[in-house]
């Protein structure tokens, strides 16, 4: 992706956690840490059903996404793009780089990979149009 330089992309595909924007009806940014997967062209994040950030992005597609930097300053990583709730999208069981990426993590919660996504049933789909990092 444009915008991004070779350490930043490593990093998208590394990274367990990445800060996600949405933004109220009313205009009122709402950020949250979440699990993702990139895959190159587009970031899948799944989520809890009925929350701010499913009714946030129905009602303004427009998302940031930023990687925590180094906190000198250096090391940033920032998105922007539009999302969508993609109900046709697989299950997080059905998407093998999802599953071995958060097999750790899911466990350390106390879920197995089929409680994970009975939870987490909603695909969220970010197509980027900005990237920036440095």
């Amino acid at each position: 992706m444009d915008g991004l330089n070779s350490r930043a992309e490593q990093r998208l595909r590394d990274e367990l956690i990445i800060w996600f924007t949405t933004v109220s009806p009313s205009g009122q940014p709402q950020t949250s840490a979440v699990w993702f997967l990139w895959d190159g062209e587009a970031f899948l994040i799944y989520s809890l059903p009925g929350t701010a950030r499913t009714r946030n992005i129905e009602a303004n597609p427009r998302v940031s996404l930023n990687l925590d930097g180094d906190g000198q300053g250096g090391a940033v990583v920032t998105i922007e793009g539009m999302a969508r709730i993609d109900l046709e999208a697989p299950a997080s069981t059905e998407v093998p780089e999802y599953s071995a990426k958060y097999r750790q993590k899911i466990a350390g919660h106390g879920w197995t990979p089929e409680s994970f996504a009975v939870d987490y049933p909603i695909p969220i789909l970010i197509t980027p149009a900005r990237a920036r990092s440095w």
